[in-house]
């Protein structure tokens, strides 16, 4: 027979070498594929198809780990590629499908403090990446790095609250939640038109074309739930960044620069030849 018909394919075997060595983060992709397909299957049985929608989005999203390890040559720790597949499945399944943004009150602000932990991780290492390469003339003191790597998880942050707003304008959708609040202060309502507060304290009932909305309080369309996203994606930005640059002064030595390299994508040659120079 053909000696090319005993050799495995080299995208075979490269992922064959991948679930060898990242064996926890194989798994924990396949039982979370699993339990979307199962909730797809539910939800095209119910004929709920905006569900089936968001199952599938979600089973796309599962791949884009990998998508960008090859496309950009990257190699990205376990536990960071753990964290982005519970992220989506925390967001999209149990946030959206399982209502677990209404159910805790604490869930959408738990999952925008860890967005900006994670992004603000990405935007460290590409300055990173690009301070270590030889090749280019480029280079940022640790604080610098610090600063861009905040700077970039909330250019991300704006983005996606950017999104957030389309949506709820363009498709009715309501990603900006509401919040019912106590207080207005507010210069609209200035019969004297000369740009004094005035204040509309202890609001118990809102009316709309003559109905009461039964609410102890007013309607806050999307204001106050936007600034608190930005606030902790902020917070856990800044934590990245305080960690990420003690991590660069004292380069990975200690427990806690070895814990910060887990979060930290790395260039595969890097990691090659790393592998090399080991005994």
């Amino acid at each position: 027979m053909n000696k090319k018909e005993h050799t495995p394919r080299p995208r075979l075997q490269q992922t064959k070498t991948q679930i060898q060595e990242h064996p926890l983060v194989f798994a924990v992709y396949v039982v979370l594929r699993i339990i979307v397909m199962v909730s797809m299957g539910l939800s095209a049985l119910r004929q709920d198809w905006e569900s089936v929608f968001v199952c599938a989005l979600v089973l796309v999203l599962f791949v884009l780990p990998a998508f960008l390890e090859k496309r950009l040559r990257i190699e990205l720790p376990s536990l960071l590629e753990i964290i982005i597949l519970l992220f989506i499945f925390a967001s999209e399944i149990l946030g959206e499908l399982q209502s677990y943004y209404m159910r805790f009150f604490y869930w959408d602000t738990l999952l925008h403090a860890i967005n900006g932990f994670i992004c603000a991780a990405f935007g460290f290492s590409l300055v990173d990446i690009l301070n270590r390469n030889k090749q280019t003339k480029f280079y940022l003191s640790p604080l610098y790095m610090a600063i861009t790597a905040l700077c970039f998880s909330m250019t991300i942050g704006v983005l996606w609250e950017f999104f957030e707003y389309g949506m709820d304008i363009l498709f009715h959708t309501d990603m900006q939640k509401d919040t019912i609040i106590k207080n207005i202060h507010t210069v609209t309502l200035d019969a004297t038109m000369s740009n004094r507060v005035v204040l509309l304290d202890n609001i118990h009932t809102v009316t709309i074309n003559g109905r009461d909305l039964g609410l102890d309080g007013y309607l806050d369309i999307g204001l106050y739930d936007t600034m608190g996203d930005l606030l902790v994606n902020f917070i856990g930005a800044v934590l990245f960044s305080i960690v990420g640059y003690i991590y660069i002064k004292k380069r990975g030595q200690g427990t806690a620069g070895h814990l910060v390299e887990q979060f930290i994508p790395t260039l595969r040659e890097e990691v090659q030849t790393d592998e090399e120079k080991r005994p």
